[in-house]
C-alpha cells in the first residue's frame, strides 16, 4: 500500500535529523528539508497551474500554515521530551484529531472498525516506541515537549484533511500537494534564514537537508497523494503508525540495537491493527453477501 511505503521514508526522519551537526537549531532542521521538498514538489507536481475557488484558496492556505506548523512543532518537541515520547504522543494524537475533525464537519462518522483499529494502534505504538524507556526507567515527560509533539499531530492532522477535501473535489492530488507544500515550504524558509545556518554548508548538514527533501517529503507525499486518492484521511492518517514500526526494526537490523520483550509485543499488536485497517472492507461484505444470496445455477 503508497501509505505504508511512504512511512518507511518517515521512520528514518529521526535517524536522519540526528545526524546533523551539533548545535544545529532542532526546528531549523527539519524546516530546510520542508522548504526545499516542498519546492520540489511545487515544481514538479505543476501546482502553479491549480485552479479553484476562493473557498478553495483559503483551504489551500490554512493547509499550508499546518503543513509549516509540523516541523517547528514536532523537531522541537523531539528535542524537549525525546524522540520516543515525541513519536508516540503526535502520531497517536494525530488519528484522534482527523477523527474528531472529521465527524466535526459531518463529512464522516468513525466507524467501530477504526476505532478499535486506532486505538490498538495507539496501544502498540506507545509499547513499542516507550518500551526501552519503560523497562529502564528512565521515560522522559516535559510538559511543552507534550503540547509541542501534540500540535505536531493536530498540524499533520489538519492538512491531510483539507488534501483529502480537495482531492474529493475532482482536484489532481499532486497539484494540491504541489500548491500547498509549495506555500508551506516559504513559510518556513525564515526560520532556516533567521538561526545560524552555518551547520548547512557542512557535509553531514547538507546531506541531512537533502534527505529530509528528498524521501520523507518529495517521494513520501507523492505516495500519500495517491492514498488519499483511494481512501480517507482518518484511515492513512492511522496506517502512518507503520513508521515508528519501521523505524525500531531498521534500528534492530541496521544499527544492532535491541529491543525489549515489552517493544516486540508492541510491535505485533500494532502490526496486527494495520492489518485489520488495511485490509480491504469491501472483502468481508461480498463474502457475506455471496452467503446470503441463492446460487445463480
Amino acid at each position: 500500500m503508497p501509505i505504508l511505503a511512504a512511512s518507511v521514508f518517515w521512520g528514518t526522519t529521526g535517524t536522519a535529523s540526528s545526524l546533523a551537526p551539533a548545535g544545529a537549531p532542532a526546528a531549523a532542521i527539519g524546516s530546510a528539508g520542508l522548504a526545499l521538498g516542498g519546492l520540489l514538489l511545487f515544481v514538479s507536481n505543476g501546482g502553479a497551474r491549480l485552479t479553484c475557488t476562493r473557498a478553495e484558496r483559503g483551504l489551500l492556505l490554512i493547509g499550508a500554515l499546518a503543513i509549516a506548523g509540523y516541523p517547528i512543532s514536532f523537531y522541537p518537541a523531539v528535542a524537549h521530551t525525546g524522540v520516543a515520547v515525541a513519536t508516540v504522543v503526535t502520531l497517536g494524537s494525530a488519528p484522534v484529531f482527523a477523527g474528531l475533525l472529521a465527524w466535526i464537519i459531518g463529512r464522516a462518522q468513525p466507524t467501530r472498525r477504526w476505532l478499535c483499529a486506532t486505538a490498538a494502534a495507539v496501544l502498540g505504538c506507545a509499547v513499542l516506541v516507550l518500551g526501552p524507556e519503560l523497562t529502564g526507567g528512565t521515560a522522559p515527560v516535559n510538559l511543552v515537549g507534550i503540547v509541542l509533539a501534540a500540535a505536531g499531530g493536530l498540524s499533520y492532522a489538519v492538512y491531510s484533511l483539507i488534501s483529502a477535501n480537495l482531492i474529493a473535489r475532482g482536484h489532481s492530488s499532486n497539484s494540491v500537494l504541489g500548491s500547498m507544500f509549495g506555500v508551506g515550504g516559504l513559510l518556513v524558509l525564515p526560520v532556516v534564514l533567521c538561526t545560524d545556518t552555518s551547520w548547512l554548508f557542512t557535509m553531514s548538514g547538507a546531506a541531512v537537508a537533502l534527505h529530509l527533501a528528498i524521501f520523507p517529503t518529495f517521494i513520501a507525499y507523492r505516495l500519500f497523494g495517491y492514498a488519499l486518492r483511494h481512501t480517507t484521511a482518518q484511515v492513512v492518517i492511522t496506517l502512518t503508525f507503520a513508521e515508528p514500526a519501521v523505524a525500531a526494526v531498521l534500528g534492530v537490523v541496521v544499527l544492532g540495537e535491541r529491543l525489549p520483550i515489552m517493544s516486540w509485543c508492541g510491535l505485533a499488536v500494532l502490526a496486527l491493527a494495520l492489518v485489520v485497517l488495511a485490509a480491504p472492507a469491501g472483502v468481508r461484505r461480498d463474502r457475506v453477501r455471496r452467503r446470503a444470496e441463492p446460487a445463480a445455477w
